[in-house]
C-alpha cells in the first residue's frame, strides 16, 4: 500500500494490487522538492537514454543540411522531425575509427566505440560481433551503480526482417553488455506483449474470460483510490493521466494480435512478410511502451533496433516496390522516401516522449538523450564516412536547446569516393555518457577510441 511521509512520496513508489501486480507511478509534484528542481530526497530528476538503429544508411546529399550551427533548416530527409525541432541536433561529417571494412559493420562500431570482432565462420556475405559494450550499457551500468530499477534495460525491435546475408551479434542485437572479453549480447524484443511483461508483468489487457480480469488497472484500483484521497488537484489529474495511458496502451497491444484471441504476436518473420509489417503501430506501440517505461521510472534506458542491418523490408506508406536495402543500391526516390519514412517514425518516438508529463513543468523528452544512426552512411556505397548522427532531447539540461547542426568537415558532395570526414564518432559517445557519469573521461578502443567528448553538443 502506497504511504506518504510528511507530504513527500518517494519516487520508487508503486501501485500494487496485492502479488499479482505492480505498477510505476509518474512523476508527481509531491515526489519533488519545494522548488521543483529535485526529487523530495534531494535526488537529481532522473535522465533516460535510448539509442535508435535502422540499417542501410542515407542519400548524405539529401539528409545533410545546408546551414550549420543554431536556426539550421532541416533537410529534405530530415523533414519529418519538424514537430520535435527544437529538440534535434545533427551532426555530420563526423569519421567512425574502423581498422576493417567489410561494408554495414563498421557503422555500428558508432554505437560502441569499439571495432567488431569479424566472424568468417558464421558464413554469409558478412559477419562480426561486438568489439566492446555498446554506450546504452555503458550508461546503464552508471545508472545501476547508484540506483535501483526494476529493469536495469529495455531492448525492442520493429521490422523482423534481418539481412540473410549477415551475421554476428553486430547484426542482429543493438545491445552489449560487458566486457570486450566477455560480453553479452542482448537480442531485442518484438513482441509488445512480452515487452509489457518485462516491465509490467502479466499482460491481461485484451482478455475476456472469466477468471482474469480486462486491465491491468484492476489490480491497482484500490491502491490508487487511496493514493488520490491524498494528493493534490494536479496530482490527482496527473495520475489519471497516467492510468489512461496505460489503458490505452494495452489496447494498442491488443489490437495488434488476431482478432478474438488472446495477444501473441507472431514469432517467426514470415508471419509478417517484408512487404506487410505493420511497422508504423509497432514502432508507435513500442514508443509508447518505452516512455510509460520513463514515466514509472521502471527503467532509464532503452535500445530499438527499427530496422536491422542491410534489412530486407518494404517500407509501408512510401513509393518502394523492393525491400528497402534494394533500394538503396538504386540510389532512387523509393530509397529516399524509405529514409524519410524512417525519421518519421523517429519523430514518433519523439514526440510521444515530448508528450508524457515528467513533472516540475518538463516532458519526458526534456530529460532523455536519443542517440539515432545507422549501420552505414550512404547507402548507395555503404561507406561509412560522414555517419550521419541524430541526437533528441534535452538530456536534462546536457544537451544544447534548441539543437545545433555540428559539421566537422564541409563537403560539396558528400557521398563522393573522397568525400571529407574529421573528428569521430565516439565524441558523441563520451559526451552523451557525461550526462550520467560526469567523471566519464574516456570511451571506446583503437581507432575508434575518444578521451574529448563534442562539447560543441553540450550546453
Amino acid at each position: 500500500m502506497i504511504s506518504l511521509s510528511k507530504q513527500r512520496l518517494s519516487r520508487r513508489a508503486m501501485l500494487r494490487g496485492g502479488t499479482a501486480f505492480a505498477l510505476g507511478l509518474p512523476m508527481l509534484d509531491i515526489m519533488l522538492d519545494e522548488h521543483g528542481t529535485a526529487l523530495a530526497g534531494g535526488e537529481p530528476i532522473p535522465r533516460r537514454f535510448i539509442t535508435w538503429m535502422f540499417g542501410n544508411g542515407v542519400d548524405l546529399n539529401d539528409w545533410e543540411p545546408a546551414d550549420v550551427g543554431p536556426d539550421y533548416t532541416l533537410s529534405p530527409a530530415l523533414a519529418e522531425l519538424a514537430p520535435v525541432k527544437d529538440y534535434v541536433t545533427v551532426c555530420s561529417g563526423l569519421a567512425v575509427g574502423s581498422a576493417n571494412f567489410i561494408t554495414h559493420h563498421e557503422g555500428m562500431i558508432a554505437f560502441s566505440g569499439h571495432t567488431y570482432v569479424e566472424r568468417p565462420d558464421l558464413g554469409g556475405i558478412a559477419a562480426s560481433d561486438w568489439g566492446g559494450p555498446t554506450i546504452d550499457q555503458v550508461i546503464a551500468d552508471k545508472i545501476a551503480e547508484d540506483t535501483t530499477l526494476p529493469v536495469r534495460s529495455l531492448q525492442v525491435g520493429v521490422s523482423r526482417h534481418p539481412s540473410p546475408a549477415d551475421n554476428g551479434s553486430a547484426a542482429e542485437t543493438l545491445s552489449c553488455r560487458g566486457e570486450p572479453d566477455a560480453l553479452v549480447p542482448l537480442p531485442p524484443q518484438f513482441q509488445p506483449k512480452a515487452a509489457w511483461e518485462t516491465l509490467f508483468g502479466e499482460f491481461v489487457g485484451g482478455r475476456d474470460d472469466k477468471e482474469l480480469r480486462g486491465s491491468a488497472l484492476d489490480f491497482v484500483k484500490g491502491d490508487a483510490d487511496r493514493l488520490k484521497a491524498k494528493l493534490g488537484n494536479h496530482d490527482r489529474q496527473r495520475l489519471d493521466a497516467h492510468l489512461d495511458g496505460v489503458f490505452e496502451l494495452e489496447q494498442k497491444i491488443a489490437a495488434l494480435a488476431p482478432p478474438c484471441t488472446f495477444p501473441d504476436e507472431p514469432t517467426a518473420v514470415n508471419d509478417y512478410p517484408v512487404h506487410a509489417e505493420p511497422l508504423t503501430e509497432l514502432n508507435q506501440v513500442m514508443s509508447d511502451l518505452i516512455a510509460t517505461a520513463f514515466a514509472c521510472d521502471a527503467t532509464r534506458v532503452a535500445s530499438v533496433l527499427f530496422l536491422h542491418m542491410a534489412g530486407e523490408v518494404r517500407l509501408p506508406e512510401t513509393s518502394q516496390f523492393d525491400t528497402h536495402h534494394n533500394h538503396s543500391h538504386m540510389m532512387d526516390e523509393g530509397y529516399r522516401d524509405g529514409v524519410r519514412y524512417i525519421y518519421g517514425r523517429l519523430a514518433d518516438l519523439m514526440t510521444t516522449l515530448q508528450a508524457t508529463d515528467d513533472g516540475g513543468g518538463r516532458n519526458l523528452l526534456d530529460n532523455t538523450i536519443v542517440y539515432a544512426t545507422s549501420d552505414c552512411a550512404h547507402g548507395e556505397t555503404h561507406q561509412y564516412v560522414r555517419m550521419p548522427i541524430v541526437l533528441g532531447g534535452a538530456g536534462g539540461g546536457h544537451l544544447v536547446h534548441p539543437g545545433v547542426h555540428y559539421q566537422s568537415i564541409a563537403a560539396a558532395n558528400p557521398h563522393g569516393g573522397n568525400a571529407p570526414n574529421s573528428g569521430n564518432t565516439s565524441d558523441v559517445l563520451l559526451a552523451c555518457l557525461q550526462a550520467f557519469d560526469p567523471e566519464a573521461t574516456e570511451i571506446g578502443a583503437d581507432e575508434a577510441y575518444s578521451d574529448t567528448p563534442l562539447t560543441a553538443i553540450l550546453a
